[in-house]
């Protein structure tokens, strides 16, 4: 009997293990992988640069210098010298229309703001004390021409130079004629 018990353990034990052996087990649930969506397409395009300012749109927003602005001006005609007469302030014709020039261009919008200065020279003859004085009536008489056709006095300022900044150094009447004038230079900007 002992050994139908030894039997009956071994078939138990065999039982046993064949149904735990061969057991399902549940499948292991695990979340489903995350959904990936398809990229949707672009329809951005790439920014791109913005073109570079042309070089003479650049120059023109760069504040000038005084003497630049005297410069473009006096190339473009718009700011001349008047010249006088031996020994004299009084205006001849053709400095009465450069003045009305100079005055149109200084009431302009692009002459409005800017202040100048008038320089009254001389030729070489004479002594300087009285040069300095005629120098001062050609620029004073210019300025006073100028306030005659409405351009504002407070934006000048003169001087007189006498023969000591001569424009022409050689000593003849071709020279001379250049020397006796009444000069306009930039001198500042309002705004």
């Amino acid at each position: 009997m002992l050994m139908d018990r030894k039997w009956i353990v071994l078939a138990a034990l065999a039982m046993l293990l064949t149904v735990t052996g061969c057991s399902k087990k549940d499948p292991e649930t695990t979340p489903p992988p995350p959904e990936v969506k398809p990229a949707a397409p672009t329809t951005d395009v790439p920014a791109t640069p913005e073109p570079a300012e042309p070089r003479d749109v650049v120059e023109k927003t760069q504040p000038k210098s005084l003497a630049d602005i005297q410069d473009d001006l006096t190339t473009r005609g718009l700011l001349g010298d008047v010249f006088y007469d031996f020994d004299r302030y009084e205006l001849r014709a053709a400095a009465r229309e450069r003045l009305a020039k100079n005055a149109e261009f200084m009431k302009s919008s692009e002459g409005r703001n800017l202040t100048f200065t008038i320089e009254g020279h001389c030729d070489e003859r004479g002594t300087n004390e009285y040069n300095l004085a005629l120098g001062q009536n050609r620029a004073t008489s210019a300025l006073d021409y100028l306030e005659s056709l409405g351009v504002a006095r407070s934006r000048f300022q003169t001087i007189s130079y006498g023969e000591e900044r001569p424009f022409c150094t050689e000593s003849s009447d071709a020279c001379w004629q250049k020397n006796r004038r009444a000069r306009f230079v930039v001198s500042g900007q309002n705004g």
